[in-house]
C-alpha cells in the first residue's frame, strides 16, 4: 500500500496552497524535476499526518541529492 501525500505550493503574498493527494510515484517525478525542494512542507500517513520540510525525510532528501547534486539545501 503507497500513501498518499501532499505539499504545500508556495504563491504571491507568502500564501501557499496545499497540492495533493498524490502517489509516491508522483512525488518522486516531482522531486526528480525540482517541483519539490528541501524546504518545502509535506504531508502523510507516513510523516503521521503533520506537516514537515522535505529535507527531513531521508529517503526524499537521498533521491533530491541524487537528481540534483550540485544545488544547495535551500
Amino acid at each position: 500500500m503507497s500513501a498518499q501525500w501532499f505539499y504545500m505550493k508556495p504563491r504571491w503574498f507568502r500564501t501557499a496552497k496545499t497540492v495533493g493527494p498524490i502517489s509516491e510515484s508522483d512525488l518522486l517525478h516531482r522531486i526528480d524535476a525540482g517541483k519539490i525542494l528541501p524546504s518545502t512542507m509535506l504531508r502523510s500517513c507516513k510523516t503521521r499526518e503533520k506537516w514537515v520540510p522535505m529535507s527531513s525525510i531521508k529517503p526524499a532528501l537521498i533521491r533530491w541529492r541524487k537528481h540534483h547534486p550540485d544545488a544547495s539545501l535551500n
